[in-house]
């Protein structure tokens, strides 16, 4: 069965002004769907055709003969994921469990904020910041190009897109803006406290 591309779980123009739904409509409706529709041709008639996007990742990761599988089912993964991070009226410190959470782990939200903004910053080129569950410790890294947490065995929590073409209609060259009005505005902490075992 071929993969597809996920609806988006809001309006393109939901998450504006943050992020435009120019931005969301070639980010999901070309970049993402390119994603799927070049994995789907590159699986065809092998045993990834009908293998979950989970194992193909796990599978295919640093395998140099599969290298174009493995980025487009890590993008997919990894774009699909995205979205959910993401809600109208989201961002700020979180809430009740996942507060807690994050206090242990990193002293306050504050001091969260400003580690996962700097490693997303940091990131050279393309890739990705993510907020990760590690061994049973909350960590914070940054993962290039396709690469994801699953990659290493890791359960994802929460991630950043710092792909250009995640944000330049909108912000240009700015990154820590973008950063910036993703924890402010765009987090969707209900959804990373449903990724908590």
């Amino acid at each position: 069965m071929p993969f597809e591309l996920p609806p988006l779980p809001y309006a393109e123009n939901a998450l504006a002004p943050y992020m435009s739904s120019q931005t969301l409509s070639f980010h999901h409706g070309k970049h993402h769907k390119a994603y799927v529709d070049k994995l789907n041709k590159l699986i065809e008639g092998t045993p990834y055709a009908k293998a979950s996007l989970e194992t193909i990742i796990e599978d295919s990761f640093e395998d140099e003969k599969n290298k174009g599988i493995f980025n487009n089912a890590a993008q997919v993964w990894n774009h699909s994921f995205f979205w959910n991070c993401m809600k109208p009226g989201g961002g700020g410190a979180p809430k009740g469990e996942m507060a807690r959470h994050i206090d242990a782990a990193f002293g306050s939200y504050e001091d969260f904020a400003k580690k996962f903004k700097e490693t997303a910053v940091d990131q050279f080129g393309s890739g990705w910041a993510w907020l990760i569950l590690d061994q049973g410790k909350l960590n914070i890294i940054k993962t290039p190009n396709a690469v994801n947490p699953l990659s290493y065995g890791q359960r994802a929590l929460l991630t950043c897109d710092v792909w250009e073409h995640a944000y330049y209609l909108d912000y240009q060259n700015r990154r820590p803006d973008m950063v910036q009005a993703f924890l402010d505005h765009l987090v969707n902490w209900d959804f990373v406290q449903r990724n908590l075992p």
